[in-house]
């Protein structure tokens, strides 16, 4: 692969000065933005690219015209003169604005951009008026939805609050925490909220203070906890935490990395905290977070700065009676997004018509980008010539054609934010590029080496050629794992070596110029020295009365066998059929229209440039299952022609046959003579006679048992029994 690219780069560096540098590339692109109403508005677009560039603005997919009101500048520049809404709803310049520049070459689009119209509705949450003892907490809450985000700040009897004193504590979501409460803090409160379109003023809230300080035990208790929060990097996060309680608690914080088992774990999380006063975080999902940009605002809100995606987790705050373990806790999710970024860009590629590109786009978010492509600034959907893979980060295109040409884009979206990255396909035609190399051959010269040799190119194309590449891989491998190797344009000879003895491989090669590489040469196989492949192990399984299936062992490692030679010859005819001939990756094999009921040798070898293994050979019968298919005897002794195959099936049934009489004859033998021993010696049993009925219980139960086996003789062996003086029966062969 080394070699491809060195040559592909250095046609590259001929055709970066040629293609690449009239290639369209963004220099700004238009950025989200909020207008406000009757004043001006611009969108930024520029571009660089060969001359002429027509520039295009969309609004909402739908082109904009030049007016008087929109304009497109010089530069790519969109004006609009009074950015507008309609108080009754209906027009508005406000959606998703994108513009597309288009050369000779292609078209890009630019990413969208939102553009907001600047608002500041009504206060949809309103301080509240309290009463709280003195030495206690107040906390005051405002909220607004505006567009840019409001600046809340507060008054106090109309008056803007002194935030100078350190018991006020004013967080940017709208809040307001006073601690250690005196008299001189009761007053009228209101919050004011300022963006570029308005200014409001909330309703007022009164603020009484009550008695002195309490000298009664107060359990600790959270005021208002950590809320669920999601931001994008970079931005601040704040996390409210304020808790109330006699003696006055302490707040400590810590992290959990997700939701998981929160309840069972709980007493786990909070066992390592940090003091409101500490400008460190102890986090418990063994990620750290760092310090810099941590620190407490207040009594226990805590404030993030910059933050990362490494902050993101849940959030336990913990209200703790001092000298106890009495606690209180509240907890929250902090979710950090991040737009996304290309790990891995698309390369502008210049192939030749009929063969195939593949762009690679990579990026990385969170959460994860989904991708799009776009061909020309339309979206570009999968057909027979265009697979997408990989989760759309692999374009394939194939059998390239002209209408093909164009500039292919790669879209990344996440709620975070969208970018785009670009590449140009440029297709080049047959008669532009050098002819495949001719006469290309290889042959071994030792166990390591190959010799190839190829012919001197075309007088047309000999200037052209800066040099070649050779492909080489085992037979059998899959193309991944292909290797190339570049050769100098100034020899038409080389030798390949490192390679492995008695493997087979096979070879292409290519010739390159500025504007790409050559078709292919025709692939030649070549073994290296070193013997034979070994013999493979095969097995058969007849499939009907008339075809077989051979199937074996593949070797090890690939490039050992080039491929494997089958035959077989009907027994008991001397000579085989016409050789079927297998590539190295097949390993099975069916043999059809065979004669029913007949016997069959079955050879099979395997081969490589060195010749080949040693033959296996074995003998497979159609007998059986002519027969059972046809309902026929097994044996057909009658018929003209005796198969061989039911003559040595029928040898080996009889000796099977004989063996198994020889093992009862010795067994009824060996218990005749147990039975008359035990009669004479041990059992005392009297001489029966013809009326006798007083024998022992023993002596029938022994006569009972050589009975069975006297049966079992007569019918398997057809042995002649013979009855003794002593009225004990036994056997011996007739």
């Amino acid at each position: 692969m080394k070699a491809e690219i060195v040559l592909v780069c250095w046609a590259a560096f001929h055709c970066l000065s040629i293609c690449w540098a009239s290639e369209l590339t963004f220099l700004l692109q238009p950025s989200d933005v909020i207008a406000v109403r009757d004043r001006p508005l611009m969108l930024d677009c520029a571009v660089q690219g060969e001359e002429p560039v027509l520039i295009v603005w969309h609004k909402n997919g739908v082109p904009i015209p030049n007016s008087q009101r929109t304009q497109i500048l010089e530069n790519g520049t969109l004006l609009i003169q009074r950015f507008q809404k309609r108080r009754d709803g209906g027009y508005t310049d406000a959606g998703d604005y994108d513009c597309a520049v288009q050369s000779r070459y292609g078209l890009l689009v630019s990413r969208k951009a939102k553009v907001r119209l600047a608002s500041l509705p009504k206060f949809h949450t309103h301080p509240k008026s309290m009463s709280v003892d003195e030495g206690g907490v107040a906390r005051f809450q405002c909220q607004i939805s505006g567009v840019p985000e409001a600046n809340i700040t507060w008054e106090k009897d109309r008056l803007p609050l002194n935030t100078t004193d350190t018991r006020y504590t004013l967080l940017p979501m709208g809040i307001l925490q006073v601690t250690g409460l005196k008299q001189a803090d009761a007053g009228v409160f209101r919050c004011v909220a300022t963006n570029i379109a308005n200014t409001r003023f909330s309703q007022e809230a009164t603020l009484n203070v009550t008695g002195g300080v309490p000298r009664t035990y107060k359990e600790p208790v959270i005021l208002s906890g950590p809320q669920n929060l999601t931001i994008t990097v970079h931005q601040t996060a704040i996390l409210e935490c304020i808790a109330t309680g006699n003696p006055k608690p302490i707040v400590s914080w810590s992290r959990l990395g997700t939701f998981t088992d929160l309840n069972s774990s709980l007493d786990v999380i909070l066992s390592i905290t940090f003091v409101s006063n500490s400008a460190s975080l102890c986090p418990l999902d063994g990620r750290s977070i760092g310090v810099e940009g941590i620190q407490v605002l207040g009594t226990g809100n805590l404030m993030i700065s910059d933050v990362s995606l490494q902050h993101s987790g849940v959030y336990v705050c913990a209200a703790n009676r001092p000298g106890t373990r009495m606690r209180r806790t509240a907890l929250g999710r902090l979710v950090v997004q991040a737009p996304p970024e290309f790990v891995q860009w698309p390369q502008s590629v210049s192939r030749p018509a009929g063969s195939s590109a593949v762009f690679t786009c990579v990026a990385q978010g969170v959460p994860d980008p989904h991708l799009i492509w776009l061909k020309n600034g339309k979206i570009l959907t999968p057909g027979q010539n265009v697979k997408l893979t990989n989760n759309n980060s692999t374009l394939a295109l194939t059998q390239i054609m002209l209408e093909d040409e164009a500039i292919y884009q790669c879209i990344a979206e996440n709620s975070a934010g969208t970018n785009q990255a670009s590449a140009r396909l440029a297709v080049t035609q047959a008669k532009d590029l050098p002819a495949a190399p001719q006469g290309f051959t290889a042959s071994a010269l030792s166990t390591s080496t190959l010799q190839l040799t190829w012919n001197h190119p075309p007088a047309s194309d000999t200037d052209t050629i800066i040099g070649y590449v050779l492909h080489i891989c085992k037979i059998g491998e899959p193309d991944s794992m292909e290797l190339q190797e570049a050769i100098s344009k100034g020899t038409f000879q080389h030798v390949v070596s490192s390679l492995e003895p008695a493997t087979t491989y096979s070879l292409y090669l290519k010739s390159y110029s500025s504007l790409g590489a050559s078709q292919q040469s025709n692939t030649v196989v070549a073994t290296t020295l070193g013997g034979i492949p070994p013999s493979p192990t095969y097995f058969t399984k007849v499939l009907n009365s008339s075809a077989v299936q051979v199937f074996w062992e593949l070797p090890s490692k690939p490039g050992k066998a080039e491929g494997f030679r089958l035959s077989y010859r009907r027994v008991p005819h001397p000579d085989f059929q016409d050789t079927i001939q297998l590539p190295c990756h097949i390993n099975a094999h069916s043999i059809y229209n065979l004669e029913p009921g007949a016997v069959y040798e079955i050879k099979l070898v395997a081969y490589n440039g060195n010749g080949e293994s040693d033959c296996s050979k074995r003998l497979v019968s159609l007998a059986e299952q002519s027969d059972s298919t046809s309902g026929n005897s097994l044996c057909q002794c009658g018929d003209a022609e005796t198969s061989l195959g039911s003559a040595v099936i029928g040898i080996y049934i009889g000796t099977a046959c004989i063996i198994f009489c020889v093992v009862f004859l010795l067994l009824g033998y060996r218990q005749s003579l147990f039975c008359s021993k035990g009669s004479q010696d041990s059992w005392s049993v009297p001489r029966t006679t013809a009326g006798a009925s007083d024998s022992p219980k023993d002596g029938v139960t022994c006569s009972r048992v050589e009975s069975e086996a006297q049966m079992i003789h007569s019918a398997h062996c057809q042995v002649v029994t013979v009855q003794h003086p002593a009225g004990r029966s036994g056997t011996s062969n007739g």
